[in-house]
């Protein structure tokens, strides 16, 4: 029996993912190359510039995660924590993207404002995350519930991805051009984050405290690691995302480059995006109905396969280019959209199952998984400008587009294709070792 979600509950839920849509998506897409093509920092500076503030992140997502588990079971929300995060990521987020000097101190700006950044986006993120497990009490229903919040954060790719550097070139590109851009999306983010907080962010269901043995550890870091050790489904569903968050975070950061280096245009990262998001929207509710017919899990990993061939198939731009990388790009897309409704819809699963032995560590489970997802995005990017480094490739201050190294020009391409599609590939690995049922018992 699925239990029936009110539509206002799912649409102001589904309206968050404007907010993580737009901070999973903006910096991973322009961050690196604001640092190398206008703040002129170095490929390898840049790359500890992108690592650092997600480093923070990874440590600070399970404190926020146990302190919201505490919270939660005190006041029965985990809305004030939303709240804050909401209203202060307006403010960090700009500051990212408006250093005032280039070169080195550029680098040591960028790295502290992003820090504040994550923080906020932290504090809003990790209760989000936990929503689901409170808001949907069975499995299908939490299907349901993802399905409306996996379409708009696929809006919200778009939106961002497409229309952040479109926004950016608009008001005349350079340093500028990037401060419009910011102040522009951290609105958008914040107005759709604070729907979702008002709208979703108190479950009807009350919340029970972790057990005393949960509550033994010594801190928040502890207490996320003893979830992971404990929970074997939370183990290997984890291991999958994050290794797709590592492949994502990549491409997302290759990007820019793909299209400035391989294609030609720099505009074209907007046309790059809309292949790679646009087709989420026509796929999500047959998306649905495939993991209704044949499980969560094997919807993912043909999900997983899909993508890491259509990625692999952009080995091919080594050769040349033409009409057919978008279509590459938009089937990778259509796996995408797969990649990212099956396992968080499988998170709930996995939190209502160990709900029944632990309490609710809702937060603690979340946090684990947002830190997590940080890391494989964040490592994407350092990925990425490591490789840059390596095959030589050239910074820039101005406008002008410099004449690369073939060396790096390769590079570029690996960075957008093979890698992806190779961590993609890893992910089955421990994709295949997942085993929870429909009525959320262990296999």
């Amino acid at each position: 029996m699925t239990t029936e979600i009110s539509r206002r509950v799912r649409t102001s839920y589904a309206l968050g993912s404007v907010g993580t849509g737009g901070f999973g998506t903006l910096p991973g897409l322009v961050l690196s190359y604001y640092l190398t093509d206008t703040l002129g920092v170095g490929a390898g500076l840049a790359s500890l510039v992108v690592t650092v503030p997600k480093v923070w992140d990874v440590l600070i997502d399970p404190f926020i995660g146990r302190f919201s588990d505490r919270y939660a079971a005190r006041h029965g929300s985990r809305r004030a924590f939303m709240l804050i995060g909401a209203l202060t990521l307006p403010l960090t987020f700009t500051a990212v993207f408006a250093a005032p000097i280039t070169g080195t101190w550029a680098a040591v700006w960028v790295v502290g404002a992003f820090v504040l950044a994550t923080t906020s986006f932290s504090l809003f993120q990790v209760p989000y995350i936990a929503l689901p497990a409170d808001l949907a009490p069975d499995y299908h229903s939490r299907t349901r519930l993802l399905a409306p919040r996996i379409a708009v954060l696929a809006v919200a790719i778009l939106l961002f991805g497409a229309g952040g550097p479109a926004v950016r070139d608009v008001a005349g590109g350079g340093a500028s051009g990037y401060l419009v851009m910011a102040v522009v999306c951290a609105l958008m983010m914040t107005l759709g984050m604070l729907v979702t907080t008002w709208g979703a962010g108190r479950p009807a269901r009350a919340l029970v405290p972790a057990t005393p043995a949960e509550e033994s550890g010594t801190g928040a870091l502890r207490a996320g690691w003893h979830a992971v050790r404990t929970n074997a489904p939370l183990r290997t569903l984890l291991a999958a995302f994050v290794l797709q968050a590592l492949a994502t975070g990549a491409m997302l950061a290759a990007a820019q480059y793909v299209a400035t280096y391989t294609l030609g245009d720099e505009s074209a990262v907007t046309f790059l995006f809309a292949a790679l998001v646009a087709p989420a929207l026509l796929v999500m509710v047959p998306a649905r109905k495939l993991a209704e017919r044949i499980g969560k899990q094997r919807a993912f990993v043909a999900a997983t396969v899909l993508f890491a061939g259509a990625s692999g198939s952009l080995l091919l731009m080594t050769a040349g280019t033409g009409w057919w990388v978008y279509a590459s790009v938009a089937l990778a897309g259509i796996a995408y959209a797969g990649m990212q409704l099956y396992p968080l819809a499988m998170l709930p699963d996995v939190i209502a199952a160990d709900r029944a032995v632990s309490g609710d560590r809702a937060g603690v489970i979340s946090g684990v998984w947002t830190a997590g997802e940080t890391a494989g995005l964040a490592l994407g990017p350092t990925l990425a400008l490591a490789v840059l480094a390596v095959t030589g490739f050239v910074s820039r201050t101005g406008p002008e587009v410099l004449d690369q190294p073939a060396s790096a020009l390769t590079g570029v391409v690996l960075i957008f294709s093979a890698l992806p599609a190779l961590l993609a590939l890893a992910s089955l690995v421990p994709l295949r070792r997942y085993r929870l049922d429909q009525k959320g018992v262990a296999l």
